[in-house]
């Protein structure tokens, strides 16, 4: 009897598959499990897609007339990049600005909702709480961040 690679149990010389981890021990069965994944993975890229309403979603085309099984990246609108474009441009600039006014008490706050409004951060908060965060919310974040610094930067 031979061993399994991956979990080091007894096989049989002819199995295919480990019985105790599902390993392929044969080309033909990992060839066979590769395409069972990229099936699987596309199902489940285009279920998301169509179940959270989130746009056309596309498969990557590997050239063969086959798709690669890449999950799907969803296509934004042109107000949603536009609105992406802007947060990028408007909280590296608040960042500056913070930056240059280190010293003031009132460029924390500023630096702070510079970072509020990035969608790099928006994402990652989004993501442990199971929802997304709204636009506007990150936005009213920011004008609540921008108001206090302007505030501190005048009284002080």
């Amino acid at each position: 009897m031979k061993t399994c690679p991956r979990c080091e149990s007894s096989i049989d010389e002819g199995a295919r598959y480990c019985a105790q981890c599902g390993a392929p021990q044969t080309e033909g069965a990992a060839e066979e499990f590769d395409e069972h994944v990229k099936r699987q993975a596309r199902q489940v890229a285009t279920e998301s897609g169509v179940a959270s309403g989130s746009g056309p979603v596309s498969d990557t085309d590997a050239g063969d007339g086959s798709t690669g099984g890449l999950p799907a990246v969803e296509e934004l609108t042109d107000r949603e990049q536009l609105w992406r474009r802007g947060c990028y441009v408007l909280g590296y600039a608040t960042i500056v600005v913070a930056l240059t006014r280190l010293p003031g008490i009132g460029a924390v706050p500023l630096f702070l909702g510079g970072i509020a409004i990035l969608p790099p951060v928006r994402r990652l908060t989004a993501e442990p709480l199971g929802s997304p965060l709204k636009r506007e919310a990150m936005a009213g974040l920011y004008a609540v961040f921008a108001l206090i610094a302007v505030g501190l930067f005048v009284v002080l």
